[in-house]
Order: C-alpha cells, then structure tokens, then sequence
C-alpha cells in the first residue's frame, strides 16, 4: 500500500501587513492540518517502534496527524525555489527568532515578526509542523495526535523513569516533568508497587521516600467532592488522585533530585513523529496534489533545508541516523541540514514510553537518557567500549549536507567533543559533505535582541555574546554548497593535535585566577549504560539502567585564553572583542545543587573598568579602559571583528552596521556597569 497524505489548509493570510521583502515580494501565511495513513509492513516505516501495535484503519493503514503553518511569496514566481523547514522546540517556532532577529512568537504575523526579513528577502518558502506527539496544546504550539500502541487490544504497560529537580517548593508534579508534555499513565495507585527517590548531586547515594509520604495525585486550588481538601500557605489545595500527577504533603525540597520509577500504560507510537516529517517535506518538495486532490500549496521547490536546535537538532540527527531522510519511495528528503547545539545527542522518540520533551544529560539534570548513545558523530568510528562501528552518515545516496554547530555549553554539558573525536577523545576526520563549527565562547541560547545578563539561581551573569549574524552567513553557504558546489569554510572545532581540545585539568590549569570567580568542578560525563536486552528495538525494560562503564567516554573542553575566553571556533564580534570572560558553564548556586553546572547557561563574568580598579582587585585581566580607551574605540573594535569574519565567511556584509549599532547600543549595558567621566568610557 502507498503512503498518503492530505493537506487540509484552515486560514490563508497576508503576513507582515502586505510588505514587500525584497525581490521576493510579499507573502501570505498559511495554517492547517496534515493527515498521514502509512502501511505498518512497509520497509520505509517498518523500523517504527509499537507501528505494528496501532489500531488499524479499515485499508490497513496507520493514521495520524500533525498541525503545521507555511510562509510562502505571494507570487510563486519571486520565490528562490527552497524550502526551510524548522522543527518547532518543543512546538514553538524559532527560525524567525534566529535567523531574522525577531521576537519569539508562535503566532508569527506582524512586521515585528518579520524581524530583519532576512529569510523572506531570500525568497524561501519556510515551514513549520509539529513531531512530537505528546506535546499538549497551549501558547499556540504546534502539536499531532498519534495512535496508542496496544497488544491485541491490552494495554502495553512498561516501566518509566522520570527526573524532577524543583526550583522552588513545589508539591505536585505531573509525571512527564513538564506541564506541556503527556503523562505516561500509572497502571496503580499504590505507591508500594513504585520507587521514589532523593539525593544531593548525581552520584550520591539514592534516599528512598517512603511509600505513605507520596501518592499518584494531582493538588489543585478549589474543592472538589470526591478530593482530600489540604491547607497549605497559598489557600485550600485539592488533592484528587490521579494517574498522571505524583504528590507530597511535605513538598519536593528545592534543588534536590528526585527520581520516580513506576509501571505505565497507553505509550504513543511517537516514532511516527519522524515519518511525519518525512512524508511532508518529501510532498511538498515533489508533489503536485495530495491524496484529496488539493494542490501542493508552495510553489515549486528544488531544494529542501532542515534546521533544529537543541532538542530539535538532536532530532534532526536521529532523522538522519535512522533513515528516515530517505522517502517513502527512497528519494532524499533534506538536501542540507542544519543541527544546532544538539550536542552529541540524538532523541529519546523512537522508544516505548519515550518522552520527546526531555532534555537529554547534563551534569546535574536529566541522566541517563538513551539520546545520548552511540555513535555520537557523523563519521565512521569503533566504540572502544563495545567494539560496535557505526556513524550517524551511512547512506551516501539520500544522506544530506551537513552543517553542524555548538556553542561552548555543549562541551560542557552536552559531551560536544564526540561529535569530532573518536569516543576516546582522538581526532576524528569528518566526512567531505560534513562540517562542524563551533561558536567560541558563547551559551546554548542565545537572545538575538540582546538582554541585560541575569544570575537567576546561577553564580555568575548568564552569557551574552550575540550569534545570530552567523546563522544568516551559514545558511547561505549552505545553499551555495547544496546549489553548485560552492565549498564553505572548513570546520572550526576545537582539536586535540594543536591544544585547542583538552582534558578538564589542563583547562583548570589554562583559566585565570579571576577573583571570586567559582569554578566548575568539569564537564557532563557520559557512562555507558545498559537499558536492557531490547534496546536496539525501541524497549527500555532496565530503568534506571545498569550502568556498564562509569567513566565511559573521553569527554573533552575548549582551551581557553589569558582572558578565559575559547581559543578555537569561530569567535562572534564580542568574543574578539570582549568586555568580559564568556563561558559555556555557569553553576548552581547555594542550595540548588551549589557547585554543579547550570542546565545549559554559561557565565559572563566581566573586566574591571579600570586600571586602577583591575590592580586593587587582583584581577589578571586588562581593563575596559585598557582596552579599548572610549566608547569609539569600542565600537570599532567590534567593527574591525565583525569585518574579518565577512572575509573568513561566516558573517555577512548587511551585518557589519548592524555589529556596529549594537556595539553603540547595548555594549555598556551588558557590561552591567556605568563607568565613571575618570574612565573615559562613560
């Protein structure tokens, strides 16, 4: 049987109020739905996890659906014949948000939206649509309704492990962690038939909770008639039972690590998430009407791009690695690829009970997840650990271009490192359709707009150096490359032959002695684990896993400079420029896990104004003053920057003004503070 799909489009509007976007002209914004049926037994989906397990249609096809919105030039004509297609995070939208500089928004209209109209004065027709199937609507995202996997009519029950590490007190949480994301639903209320668990930092010993001090229910603010009424500091709470919530009267302890293992039920067959993808992208790059007979509603597109950050660019990775950019009838999907700060992850998706909302390890949140398994990088490399070969590319006929790049967070919490080294740290050559670089010295998010840095629950102000220009002058060459052959510039990456890739204790050794400045205890590490005998066909029945390794693989990090700033990567205006040291790393503060690293923020820790200030201090690091004199001498520090990276390739010539601008307009500000007329650089 032939896969099928209909596009049902809901709304057809004017987007930006009409505005013209260069050559490319107008456009109009389109929302709707796609409905998919695949055959179960077919190759091209066979390796779905539980497929075989969905209800059935009455021709023997699997059903399901997913939400999606399309920006396209109002005239075909003026478009430049792409396709970008971005994975929603989490169902939001982001490649307004990066690629153009706009606010974030998951209802995109307005010409704020439109932001520097950089993707629209290209002329690219650009897509949205959701794949992750237990995403819950709300704030606008994007989500799919996917089948419940069933044994002949049973349930298919399992066990699950979740994490929960509390900010503030809490006492409920749903079972998934998150208020966004599906449940997986408890077989039994009875606690005694689960294991909850606490402890200080990863490593520590497991505290059990006793079974009668927790309980699967939801708190809720009002009464109900068949609720156990509590009062609590915020008012009455009803506590009802439930088989998606967990409870305690005494509260979740802030910054501890909780850890709930328990027998679920009804699992989705979220691996369909990637067959929606596919099914998408491949007929809206090659078909002429879907199965309703509705024409394709973009204009006609020559070449496909894929874009995905974080959790999404680990997905795109796990898209690659399984197949799936291979269509239905085996032509490739996505011409190049753009994996964002992905790490060396691929997903928890096409797994019994997965959860595609998880962040997958750091070195204090989320451990133990399966999306960080081998192989970790695109090329051809031995597990010393297992003696298994494999690479994320092994299908020269559909395998896309490859544009990899990382900030600095992920080397130290994401394993970064084994996306380019062999998994004991040696160099491993990347293939010729492969390039990796890495955005020196800056955090896993970071705010196009420009903030003022904050330290939340961290020690340090959280990092400011501004990346966007970089996605704009890499989407280009990666055009150019898919296009014509047009190579862009080899990787930057840090290495272990020149230095610029090492071990925690020489960068310990490498980073000034900054006063008061607290540093991290290393990186994320990554052990090998075993999940039980089923693994490589989607079923996890070992939670938590055993671990087989603890030491696993060599992880390395960024050599630094006298400032502490990375040596290797492509190094943003701010960085060449800097007014502090910029960091991947930041660390908990006191009683929120003191010491560990920070989910994905890194640090910025600025220079002392003055001379005069730097030598009362202690600081080893030259002054602002120093530096850069004036305000003037500033700005055309960043200038001169921002120049050499158009000539290196990695920044485009619109962007050097825009460098510029932003120097004058927010550089005092995100060095926090106001100098004095003494400085010369108030």
């Amino acid at each position: 049987m032939t896969n099928r799909i209909e596009l049902h489009v809901s709304e057809t509007v004017p987007f930006s109020g009409g505005e013209a976007f260069g050559d490319a002209g107008p456009y109009e914004r389109l929302r709707g739905r796609a409905r998919f049926a695949v055959d179960p037994l077919a190759p091209a989906q066979a390796g779905v996890t539980d497929i075989r397990h969905a209800q059935l249609s009455g021709a023997g096809m699997v059903e399901f659906s997913a939400e999606f919105f399309l920006f396209r030039p109002a005239d075909p004509a003026r478009g430049n014949r792409r396709m970008f297609f971005d994975y929603g995070n989490r169902g939001n939208l982001r490649a307004l948000q990066y690629f153009n500089d706009a606010p974030g928004s998951n209802d995109p209209l307005t010409p704020e939206h439109a932001g520097n109209g950089f993707l629209f004065r290209r002329g690219y027709s650009l897509v949205w649509a959701a794949w992750q199937g237990d995403l819950l609507p709300g704030d606008g995202r994007i989500t799919m309704d996917l089948p419940v996997a069933h044994d002949n009519g049973k349930p298919i029950m399992g066990p699950v492990r979740q994490e929960f590490i509390p900010v503030n007190p809490t006492v409920c949480f749903p079972l998934s962690g998150r208020i966004d994301t599906r449940s997986h639903p408890a077989v039994s209320h009875d606690t005694t038939l689960a294991q909850l668990t606490r402890r200080r930092y990863p490593d520590s010993e497991r505290i059990a909770i006793p079974a009668e001090a927790w309980s699967f229910a939801q708190a809720t603010r009002g009464l109900d008639a068949d609720s156990q009424v509590k009062a609590r500091g915020g008012g009455a709470l009803a506590i009802m039972p439930s088989d998606e919530f967990i409870y305690m009267e005494d509260g979740f302890q802030p910054g501890w690590i909780y850890e709930l293992v328990y027998t679920a039920r009804d699992p989705l067959v979220m691996g369909l998430g990637h067959v929606a993808v596919r099914d998408l992208v491949s007929h809206l790059k090659h078909g002429e009407a879907d199965a309703a007979g509705n024409a394709n509603p973009l204009p006609k597109i020559d070449k496909a791009y894929g874009f995905g950050r974080s959790q999404t660019g680990r997905c795109l990775r796990d898209f690659v690695y399984r197949g799936f950019n291979a269509d239905a009838v085996g032509r490739r999907v996505f011409d190049g690829v753009i994996p964002h700060v992905a790490g060396a992850g691929k997903m928890w998706l096409n797994h019994r009970f997965a959860n595609g909302v998880a962040m997958a390890g750091q070195q204090y949140e989320d451990h133990h997840n399966i999306a960080d398994s081998f192989p970790f990088s695109y090329a051809e490399t031995t597990d010393h650990l297992t003696g298994k070969t494999d690479a994320i590319l092994k299908r020269p006929e559909t395998d896309p271009f490859v544009m990899h790049t990382q900030s600095a967070s992920e080397y130290w919490q994401r394993k970064a490192s084994l996306v380019h080294t062999d998994t004991q740290g040696n160099d491993l050559p990347q293939p010729d359709n492969v390039r990796v670089y890495f955005w020196a010295s800056s955090q896993h998010t970071s705010d196009p707009v420009g903030v003022i840095p904050a330290k939340g629950v961290c020690e340090n102000y959280s990092n400011v150096v501004a990346v966007s220009p970089v996605f704009r002058a890499l989407l280009d060459a990666l055009d150019a490359w898919v296009t014509d052959g047009t190579a862009p510039p080899e990787s930057r990456i840090p290495r272990r032959s020149d230095g610029t890739a090492v071990p925690y204790s020489a960068w310990r050794k490498q980073f000034p002695a900054i006063p008061g400045a607290k540093l991290p205890t290393g990186p994320a590490q990554l052990s090998l684990l075993d999940f039980g005998p089923e693994t490589e066909h989607g079923i996890l029945s070992k939670q938590p896993p055993d671990v087989l390794a603890k030491d696993g693989y060599t992880i390395l990090v960024p050599a630094v400079d006298a400032d502490g700033n990375d040596i290797a990567g492509i190094r943003a205006p701010m960085v060449q420029a800097p007014l502090g040291t910029y960091t991947g790393w930041n660390l908990r503060t006191q009683g929120l896990g003191t010491g560990a690293n920070y989910e994905f923020l890194g640090s910025y820790i600025p220079f002392m104004d003055t001379a005069e200030e730097r030598e009362f201090t202690g600081d080893p690091r030259a002054s602002v003053a120093e530096r850069y004199g004036s305000p003037e001498g500033y700005v055309a520090a960043i200038t001169v920057a921002a120049q050499r990276l158009v000539a290196e390739g990695f920044l485009l010539e619109e962007d050097i003004d825009r460098a510029a601008v932003e120097a004058r307009n927010w550089g005092r500000p995100r060095h926090l503070v106001q100098l004095d007329t003494n400085s010369g650089l108030t």
